[in-house]
């Protein structure tokens, strides 16, 4: 079509086998919007066009995603409020008549695969690398591994004698992400082949738990469409071991007082606590 619709924090861009969603930014803009910019949708990932009325003299029209078609949206599972959902455009209401043509030029060009899920993201999830703060530790992924470093202040005795964590994509099956918006927010990394059930999040070495300020949707959200995306589209080739890198001397100083004041208080016995030490001057 190669026409735009320019709308209220969003500009929908209508191309030949796509639409582009180009996002504005600013103090109004939902920060997840912001953290996004922009992205492409191609046909063959709606399954509806919708338009229906909205807010304060306004229209909404929505592009509705085949299931499994986008990671972003598959990680959020129903999670995202309304005003955060990517694939809305509004409108003012006397553009009514251009968005229903739009509308139908957009359900004119769906595939005949609409109503069946997806076999593969067919939407891009943002790119790695990726970081950021929970309440227990910081997460980072760098496109071939996630890892979570463990903050002293937050993080619990049992991750504290876990350890700091690397996970492989080959390790993984999936991603579970609880929004920080919610009561006890998490991001759990799914691992293959576990038998027994997840212990609770902040239990669990392979989950970072959220709280005030810690986690939040623009930041951890994307984190997770990336890893749920890389974790699909992974090659069955075993990856390849990559030498740690050496750990800052004061770091490891810090760790070995806290592992001291656990050992001090009862928490950690005495075999754990000369084992993990010896771990710990290890990474010196």
């Amino acid at each position: 079509m190669g026409d735009v619709l320019a709308g209220i924090q969003a500009t929908w861009e209508f191309e030949t086998d796509s639409v582009l969603i180009r996002f504005e930014r600013g103090i109004r803009a939902p920060k997840l919007f912001s953290a996004l910019r922009e992205r492409r949708i191609p046909h063959e990932a709606l399954a509806a066009v919708t338009l229906s009325p909205g807010k304060r003299g306004t229209v909404v029209l929505r592009a509705v995603p085949r299931p499994g078609s986008d990671p972003l949206m598959d990680a959020a599972d129903g999670q995202l409020k309304e005003g955060s959902d990517p694939y809305r455009l509004v409108l003012p209401a006397d553009r009514e008549t251009l968005a229903e043509y739009y509308a139908d030029e957009l359900r004119a060009r769906i595939g005949p695969h609409a109503d069946e899920p997806a076999d593969r993201y067919l939407v891009a999830a943002p790119e790695a690398p990726l970081g950021f703060k929970a309440y227990d530790g910081k997460a980072s992924f760098d496109g071939s591994k996630v890892a979570f470093r463990w903050f002293w202040t937050g993080a619990s005795t049992a991750k504290w004698k876990a350890g700091d964590q690397s996970f492989a994509l080959s390790e993984l099956s999936g991603v579970e992400w609880r929004s920080p918006e919610l009561l006890e927010g998490y991001l759990r990394l799914l691992r293959r082949g576990s038998e027994s059930g997840p212990a609770q999040p902040d239990q669990d070495p392979a989950a970072v738990v959220f709280g005030l300020g810690y986690g939040p949707v623009h930041e951890s959200l994307p984190f997770a469409a990336a890893v749920l995306e890389s974790v699909r589209g992974q090659s069955p080739a075993p990856a390849l071991s990559v030498p740690a890198a050496r750990r800052d001397p004061a770091d490891i100083a810090d760790r070995i007082r806290h592992l001291g004041d656990l050992h001090g208080a009862g928490l950690v016995t005495d075999e754990e606590f000369s084992r993990k030490k010896a771990e710990l001057l290890a990474e010196l």
